[in-house]
């Protein structure tokens, strides 16, 4: 059991503290892994703030083990048991979903449960073009393309006929999606806020009709998506599923739509990939709703509220993260300024709805 002498460009090596027992995983694998004979190697995919990624090479095959992240961590959050078996029954419906291979719910060999899937290859746009698209001018626009087209992709699929439907109860996801996570802010806020009751209150008072009922990653988001090497415009893979539900789907829209623009992210932490980096070719906020529009098929008129709740979302996603490095639970500096991050979009929500009328909700917000 080794360490390979050279990493792939995706991968690198294990960050301190967050090495596996390779020992426990080797002995786990010979039992319960068919043909899993010869090294293991162990590399980790260092992108990404919340779950523990890593590659796996085992003889001559490779696969991807995910793991929740080292400590504690908030109660039905990273719950890998729940990710493997939607994949189980999304992948053969949507093939951006990588194929799951092995679930271990035994805690005691990684310090965790977790899974293997699939090894799928592509490269992963985060804050930059990658070196693989130099040269390749239209590299922006076919991969604002393939975002959007993918997501009303997933939107399109018949959960009745896939037999997805009973994944969860659609009815009311909207305000459960208010409630609960107003909840986790609470129970991971470490500054206090003044924004978040109102945020809170205003989405509660303002909840629209559910506009259908389809698949929601709820984290659906451009590094989540893996694109070809060589065509920015086709999909690989789309990832970390662990969120998943069945409800409206204008909540995926929405969230997408504030890691796209990127308000309410400090100055320092905003890149030129989405709507700040449009002269580039990417999407303007108002092209991804038209195409969403267009390849859905779908009234995006009242996606105001939506997208304060996506950028209220995500400033509790960061809250989190922040939580557990202000409490000792993680020592990794990439987790320091999440919350600063988090207390701007919640300004940021707050700021958006300044822009409606109570009785209104389906304005937009301004630019």
């Amino acid at each position: 059991m080794t360490q390979p002498a050279q990493s792939p460009a995706d991968t690198a090596a294990v960050r301190p503290g967050e090495e596996l027992n390779l020992d426990a995983l080797r002995g786990y694998l010979d039992v319960h892994l068919p043909g899993s004979g010869g090294t293991l190697e162990v590399q980790q995919f260092p992108g990404g703030h919340s779950n523990l990624t890593y590659l796996l090479k085992v003889g001559d095959a490779e696969y991807v083990l995910r793991r929740a992240p080292m400590g504690p961590v908030a109660p039905k959050a990273h719950d890998m048991v729940r990710e493997f078996h939607l994949l189980s029954r999304i992948a053969p419906v949507f093939a951006a979903a990588p194929r799951p291979v092995l679930l271990c719910e035994d805690a005691g060999v990684v310090g965790a449960p977790f899974f293997l899937m699939e090894r799928r290859r592509g490269v992963i746009i985060r804050t930059r073009l990658p070196r693989d698209y130099a040269g390749l001018p239209e590299a922006p626009r076919r991969a604002s393309e393939a975002l959007v087209d993918t997501l009303a992709t997933l939107h399109a699929i018949d959960i009745a006929a896939a037999g997805l439907d009973t994944l969860g109860k659609p009815e009311g996801f909207n305000r459960r999606q208010v409630e609960g996570w107003a909840g986790r802010w609470k129970r991971a806020e470490t500054h206090p806020t003044p924004e978040s009751e109102h945020v809170t209150s205003w989405l509660l008072s303002n909840i629209p009709p559910e506009s259908a009922h389809s698949l929601v990653h709820n984290d659906y988001k451009l590094d989540n998506l893996m694109l070809d090497s060589h065509d920015p415009g086709a999909v690989v893979a789309l990832l970390d599923w662990e969120m998943t539900a069945i409800g409206d789907p204008l909540v995926d829209l929405g969230l997408t739509l504030c890691y796209w623009t990127q308000r309410g992210f400090p100055e320092h932490m905003k890149t030129q990939i989405g709507e700040p980096g449009a002269a580039l070719g990417f999407f303007t906020r108002e092209e991804f709703l038209a195409r969403y529009a267009e390849k859905s098929g779908r009234d995006v008129g009242n996606i105001g509220w939506y997208e304060v709740l996506g950028v209220f979302k995500l400033a509790v996603i960061l809250q989190q993260i922040f939580a557990r490095y202000h409490a000792g639970q993680t020592q990794d500096e990439r987790f320091a300024p999440l919350g600063e991050q988090a207390q701007s979009l919640m300004r940021e929500a707050a700021r958006q709805i300044g822009t409606f009328s109570p009785e209104t909700p389906s304005q937009e917000p301004s630019a």
